[in-house]
């Protein structure tokens, strides 16, 4: 479960979010909304322990900055980033040591399979496409066998075979209790996928819908309905 009470954050005068609170249950999967601006960042790198907030995050019924929450979390940022003189396979190890995880080496082989990057295993950080570093960074997130994933824009730079899998894989990871949150503006890549959603504007949690509220409306005309936007 990923808890969310309170958050607020300010840059200077600019409140970025202001007592934000929102929940994930156990084995659902949450999207996070909004327009750019609205603060989907910060409240982001907030749960992944990147910025210093007011409020409290719990991950699994942990305070969010202890070690205990960091070793059942992972995260998939925006923007992966890799070490240029590390291969594949040795970021994937690097993280299975830091995490303490049990995962073994069949279970990563299937990992680097399912995505394709079984035979990149021996190239080099600086040595990969975006798409490619993305691949590696869900690879390293789904190493850490986590109770609870963060995922920021996961299908941007996919190709779609790899947008394909990841859906699996975020369904797969809801059938064994796994919670999970993504932030996304492609709402197309999500429709399928969500149960509850929480949509943001001007730094505030402006209304949120369960799978079972929403009665079968598309998730673009319930965010466009809460935004007061139009679909194109």
């Amino acid at each position: 479960m990923l808890e969310i009470q309170g958050l607020s954050k300010s840059y200077g005068n600019n409140v970025a979010v202001d007592n934000v609170n929102f929940t994930v249950p156990d084995g659902q999967i949450g999207i996070l909304l909004g327009p750019n601006g609205a603060g989907k960042s910060t409240i982001i790198k907030s749960i992944a322990g990147l910025l210093r907030y007011k409020g409290s995050i719990r991950i699994q019924g942990l305070p969010a900055r202890t070690i205990d929450a960091k070793r059942v979390f992972a995260y998939v940022p925006e923007i992966p980033s890799m070490f240029d003189a590390l291969t594949v396979r040795e970021h994937i190890e690097y993280i299975r040591m830091a995490y303490s995880s049990d995962i073994t080496d069949e279970e990563v082989e299937e990992i680097l399979r399912e995505f394709e990057m079984d035979d990149k295993q021996d190239k080099l950080g600086n040595e990969l496409s975006k798409g490619m570093m993305q691949k590696v960074s869900i690879c390293c997130a789904l190493a850490v066998k986590p109770q609870v994933i963060l995922l920021d824009e996961p299908m941007v730079g996919l190709d779609p075979a790899a947008i394909k899998k990841l859906k699996e894989v975020v369904v797969d990871l809801k059938s064994r209790g796994t919670t999970v949150l993504i932030s996304t503006h492609m709402l197309e890549m999500v429709e399928n996928l969500w149960d509850v959603m929480f949509v943001m504007e001007k730094g505030h949690i402006i209304g949120s819908y369960t799978k079972e509220d929403a009665e079968g409306r598309d998730l673009d005309d319930l965010f466009f309905a809460m935004t007061g936007g139009e679909k194109e």
